[in-house]
């Protein structure tokens, strides 16, 4: 989304007519789920993606329309994915698409009001605390036009609208907090669509894994720490998308880092050594990180967890370590245990939680 955010941005800079679509709600399968966006430019050209197929196509063409009506007003566009829209390419998926259609920029060059909001939505998700859109159906009750959006930051207050007068009551009742990790979804004629805070991945070790996996969390929208005692390995060469890197002592530097240690930060250890390694735990367990894992063998995790029980802490706390680090696919390469790792990293903040059949765990 910042880099469809950003492109919008840049459009609207330029004077460059575009259809921002957003999917708000899906029943049955489809080829995306609520909150893919796409933009769709005057000549034809497009950024993102809902899905590919016949069905993009189709809304790009009622995007292009909406474009260039007259009013040149948000609309609600419904798809029903028969044979209508997959039978050439096999994506008979039977669902149901509802995609919200908003002009953005007008064809004199000036741009509409509707700016504003954006470039505040923009704002809020580079901050990367998160942010809600709410956006209305079609619903007579709530009295506000289908396609009005209301726009809330990470505490809930409302940050930027669409509709010219007073946002409904409904709408704020029926916000859910983003600390409860909310799915996107439709309440009362009201379609939610959530950016979770974004994750801080703090990367213990910088390392060949540590390297892969710092590249391929960056591609998934991970916020990259690095931290390491070599002042090489912990460099900008090796890690080129890290926001922080860290060089000293393991221990002192996590200390130092502590504070900065929340909920929606991820800690993962893979240092080249077992006594790092459990330097990297003690602190780290004890940290208010969202997730802690280390890399190693069965029995590695084994001795290090009975020295730490040893040092006093508490058995049900090393519990929550995700020890191994990754799923369990099989790995041998350095790329594949990267992808074992992140895929796991992706788990726990798109769900909240791991997949328990795809890991092993060495208990306590």
């Amino acid at each position: 989304m910042r880099e469809l955010l950003r492109e919008l941005t840049a459009a609207l800079d330029r004077g460059r007519d575009c259809v921002y679509c957003s999917l708000i709600e899906t029943r049955g399968s489809t080829p995306q789920k609520a909150g893919a966006a796409m933009l769709v430019f005057a000549d034809g050209g497009q950024f993102g993606t809902l899905g590919g197929g016949c069905v993009e196509a189709e809304v790009k063409q009622r995007a292009l329309r909406v474009l260039a009506s007259p009013e040149s007003r948000s609309e609600i566009l419904t798809f029903h994915l028969d044979d209508n829209y997959g039978w050439d390419d096999g994506l008979i998926c039977g669902g149901r698409m509802a995609i919200l259609a908003d002009p953005v920029a007008a064809s004199n060059g000036q741009t509409k009001p509707g700016a504003n909001y954006y470039r505040r939505y923009r704002e809020l998700v580079e901050r990367g605390r998160g942010c809600t859109e709410a956006i209305i159906l079609a619903d007579p009750k709530i009295g506000v036009p289908a396609g009005s959006r209301f726009l809330f930051d990470a505490d809930d207050q409302l940050a930027g609208q669409t509709f010219n007068g007073v946002a409904p009551p409904e709408v704020l009742e029926n916000l859910r907090p983003l600390q409860r990790r909310p799915e996107p979804a439709v309440r009362h004629g009201i379609a939610y669509l959530p950016i979770l805070p974004r994750i801080t991945l703090l990367i213990v070790g910088g390392g060949h894994v540590g390297q892969a996996v710092g590249r391929l969390a960056a591609e998934v929208d991970f916020d990259i720490w690095v931290l390491d005692d070599r002042e090489t390995y912990a460099s900008r060469e090796r890690f080129p998308r890290a926001q922080k890197i860290v060089v000293g002592d393991i221990g002192s530097r996590l200390q130092e880092l502590a504070p900065d240690i929340t909920p929606s930060t991820f800690c993962i250890i893979v240092t080249r050594g077992h006594a790092h390694d459990e330097e990297a735990l003690y602190h780290l367990v004890r940290s208010g990180a969202g997730y802690v894992g280390m890399i190693g063998s069965k029995r590695k995790i084994k001795i290090i967890y009975e020295d730490l029980i040893a040092k006093g802490i508490p058995a049900e706390t090393l519990g929550k370590v995700h020890a191994p680090l990754g799923f369990a696919i099989g790995s041998q390469t350095v790329p594949e245990i990267a992808v074992s790792i992140v895929a796991e990293l992706i788990a726990c903040r798109n769900l909240g939680q791991t997949i328990p059949s795809a890991r092993l765990h060495v208990p306590i």
